[in-house]
């Protein structure tokens, strides 16, 4: 069996493995045989999004453990860092959420997050991988009822809420703000309009209407674009587009442009520097972060220390380097003074609580921002092989680092989630960029796919 674990959990398409019954089963009997070496009564905060395979996903999971006498708590739908934040507020050993994130359906997935709220480590993933694939057989040839669908506590998503509101920065704190929320048709469609409303805000939902199978579809942080048109034809301040687990949120102004992660970075790191609430002044955002937010942070006097694609990279550097802010150009914002990962929804209350604050229009407070020609281009690959190390890759790539010199970046990677290779490349003409990015993804194409 290959190796399960991504850079993101187990992800794939449910009902063949790895997120089939005997795996899944298998992986709470070895999740809850780890959990049960510590002692005492353990127990497992469990919560998912709103595709349809995410019930029976959280019925085969909690019998794997139930096998290995480890309790569940069942939240039922809810973002994935409601469980980080339940994990540890509730004391439990271990929390699990049920979602493939921004993939579309019939994709779905696992992510384990251990009792401080955090992702589990590559190296313990691996230890639960290896436990679970011994395990895997005997399951395989259970004959097995189907175990019976869990029944949500919900009181589990009545904790996160308050914990929302009491973490904004006000009871009022969006008032006099109009706000267009893009849903995914996912985890936050019922909890983010409350909290919006709540706090003050006049709001209008799309994509808030989940059937099971259109999580993710033609909406969201990845499809932003009818979001973006109806910011266009006036009457709103600021929109929001969350993904299927709500762990990400991107942004778009008053004038329809969409304002992602990088923009979200400047705009929050800009208020707490000015409020001297970051200290020390530098932040953490991913290879794939634009040229331009470099440029305009260090214009406030804020550096940027560069680490590797994903969350628990940027999770990692920040704790490494004892800083607060952090982030991915898809909108999975940390900010480790109010949770342990990526949360979409404490990002979008925090970035409309600076609009509001400020009295000014979000475009004009992005004014000082601005991003280099970038492009990003995608190549489906049928294996995987060191990128450099392939002569017509090679080649391809010292030729664009050649002719961007100091002017631009070249960032060439394997997708953690997906059979993808990621071409990005930054500089100061978009043609020359494009010309570069379609050179190189050729190359990777004539060799891998």
């Amino acid at each position: 069996m290959p190796r399960l674990f991504g850079t993101d959990g187990i992800r794939g398409a449910f009902g063949a493995e790895p997120l089939d019954r005997a795996t899944v089963t298998a992986l709470g009997v070895a999740l809850g045989q780890e959990l049960g070496r510590a002692g005492g009564e353990p127990f497992v905060v469990l919560a998912g999004d709103t595709r349809d395979s995410t019930p029976t996903l959280a019925a085969w999971l909690a019998s794997g453990l139930g096998r290995a006498n480890v309790a569940v708590r069942f939240g039922g739908v809810l973002p994935t860092p409601a469980v980080a934040f339940l994990a540890r507020r509730l004391g439990a050993a271990c929390g699990v959420a049920i979602s493939a994130s921004h993939n579309p359906h019939p994709d779905n997935g696992i992510k384990l997050i251990d009792a401080a709220g955090y992702k589990w480590s590559p190296e313990n993933e691996a230890a639960i991988e290896s436990a679970l694939i011994a395990l895997r057989p005997a399951v395989a040839a259970e004959n097995e009822p189907s175990p019976p669908s869990l029944e949500p506590d919900p009181e589990l998503g009545a904790l996160y809420r308050r914990f929302l509101l009491e973490a904004a920065p006000g009871p009022r704190c969006l008032a006099g703000l109009r706000i267009a929320l893009d849903l995914a048709n996912g985890a936050a469609y019922r909890l983010a309009p409350d909290l919006f409303t709540r706090l003050g805000a006049e709001v209008e939902v799309f994509a808030a209407e989940p059937d099971g199978t259109n999580i993710n579809r033609g909406c969201g942080s990845t499809h932003p674009e009818a979001l973006a048109a109806r910011l266009r034809a006036g009457g709103f301040d600021l929109g929001v587009a969350f993904d299927g687990d709500a762990d990400r949120a991107i942004l778009v102004d008053e004038t329809g442009e969409i304002r992602d992660g990088d923009a979200i970075l400047y705009l929050w790191a800009d208020a707490l520097a000015g409020e001297g609430r970051l200290s020390p002044a530098r932040l953490v955002a991913t290879s794939m972060s634009n040229l331009g937010l470099e440029r305009a942070l260090g214009r406030l006097g804020v550096g940027v220390e560069r680490c590797n694609v994903g969350d628990r990279e940027v999770v990692a550097t920040l704790l490494a380097e004892g800083l607060t802010l952090g982030g991915e150009q898809s909108g999975h914002i940390v900010n480790l003074e109010l949770a342990t990962t990526g949360d979409g929804l404490q990002t979008a209350l925090h970035l409309a609580a600076i609009v509001a604050r400020s009295g000014r229009s979000l475009a004009t407070l992005l004014g000082d921002f601005e991003r280099f020609p970038q492009v990003l281009t995608n190549v489906r690959v049928q294996r995987r092989e060191p990128l450099e190390s392939l002569p017509g890759v090679a080649e391809a790539l010292a030729k664009a680092r050649r002719e961007l010199g100091l002017e631009g970046r070249v960032v060439l990677r394997f997708s953690g989630t997906e059979p993808l290779a990621r071409v990005m490349i930054e500089g100061p003409d978009q043609r020359q960029i494009e010309n570069l990015a379609g050179s190189i993804a050729a190359a990777v194409a004539e060799a891998l796919g």
